[in-house]
């Protein structure tokens, strides 16, 4: 079971995770033909990826600047940081790779990424 105790050390794993697989799909959105993207599927995937790299870069530097057992703000941020990134950047991928869009997938993550951040900063500002 995840305690808040490990919360910074499973956002470090997630972000190294995030970036990880950002590195592929950087190298798919690069490298794949045309044909294998929807209608102005690459440009899509490409800012979806810029998405999740910057998130992962936030993730990382969260777990390594948290304090043990972090507040019930930053748990709120950080895991919506987690969760809003998996969704807006899944959705964005989805819709770029199939041009279909996934319906209120990536405005549901994009929206949690916007209220994690108010979250983290509504944390530092008390802590």
């Amino acid at each position: 079971m995840l305690s808040l105790s490990s919360l910074p050390r499973s956002w470090r794993v997630c972000g190294a995770l995030l970036a990880g697989t950002g590195t592929i799909m950087g190298a798919l959105t690069t490298h794949l033909p045309e044909a294998d993207f929807g209608p102005g599927g690459r440009l899509m995937a490409h800012g979806a990826l810029e998405m999740q790299m910057w998130h992962a870069l936030a993730l990382l530097a969260l777990g390594l600047t948290t304090r043990d057992r972090p507040t019930k703000p930053l748990v709120l941020g950080g895991c919506g940081l987690l969760l809003g990134t998996l969704l807006f950047c899944g959705g964005v991928y989805y819709t770029a790779f199939t041009g279909q869009h996934a319906a209120h997938v990536a405005p549901t993550g994009g929206s949690i990424l916007i209220l994690s951040w108010l979250c983290l900063a509504a944390g530092w500002v008390r802590g």
